[in-house]
């Protein structure tokens, strides 16, 4: 990444949980988000990050790839199978090398990724940048639900199904399902996904290449071959429109 985000105001206090078995890099990170007004707790291994994780529900995970015990993808999997942490933003660690790690980490629902060795103030104004889309996201969304044939989401509660069947959907692609349900057959490009869905003007483009995977994944009937997020090759990807649920399908009592 050739980009840093541009410096900002930062968000109201977190609670944000640091895990990372380098004693120096989880002292220096920690420090720096302290410095940015943020309360950290800090683990060493993977086990002990998923126990404070429980204890404490922080706002924001900062997560090492490499630990011993449980590694971090191993760490990202079981939170994201629990209901209560499915949605917990989660910033990767990685080293330049990891690639097929850091991969697996988006697709896991990671909302992004530093690579190592990296700058302590970079990864705050990124830290900073996900608090700050999450919580205007939450105060400024919707009362209406969205509903596009049997595909319906209840933005406030965050909660998304199809025919009647909740889906299992990451904070980020609740967020990006919500955006295209929003903007039907309209053409954006990797680029405009990554600032009006991610708010950000920097990151690699491929987080948006696996997030779209990964929802088609959840509600397409095939994805390799995909009706309702389609790729228009050269340009970036359109949401087209579901056909209308017979009636009575598609109704999970949200109103």
């Amino acid at each position: 990444m050739n980009h840093s985000p541009a410096p900002a105001e930062p968000p109201e206090p977190a609670r944000i949980l640091v895990v990372d078995d380098d004693p120096t890099v989880g002292e220096v990170v920690a420090g720096y988000l302290t410095r940015a007004g943020h309360l950290v707790d800090r683990a060493e291994d993977g086990q002990r990050g998923l126990e404070l994780a429980e204890r404490h529900h922080p706002d924001l995970l900062v997560l090492d790839l490499m630990l011993p015990g449980l590694d971090g993808l191993e760490v990202l999997r079981r939170l994201r199978a629990r209901p209560d942490r499915a949605d917990l933003p989660v910033v990767l660690l990685t080293a330049k090398g990891d690639e097929a790690d850091r991969v697996l980490g988006l697709e896991l629902g990671a909302d992004d990724y530093v690579t190592k060795p990296f700058s302590p103030r970079e990864l705050v104004l990124r830290v900073q940048s996900i608090l700050r889309r999450a919580r205007t996201a939450a105060s400024a969304v919707p009362a209406q639900p969205l509903r596009s044939g049997d595909l319906s989401l209840d933005p406030r509660a965050r909660r998304a199904h199809r025919s009647g069947r909740e889906l299992a959907l990451a904070s980020r692609e609740f967020d990006l399902l919500a955006f295209l349900l929003r903007n039907p057959g309209t053409v954006f490009s990797r680029q405009e996904l990554m600032q009006r869905v991610w708010g950000w003007d920097f990151g690699d483009l491929s987080t948006v290449t696996v997030h779209v995977r990964r929802l088609r994944e959840k509600i397409e009937d095939d994805p390799g071959a995909p009706e309702l997020i389609r790729t228009v090759w050269g340009v970036g990807y359109r949401y087209d429109p579901a056909r209308p649920a017979p009636d009575g399908a598609g109704r999970d009592g949200a109103e």
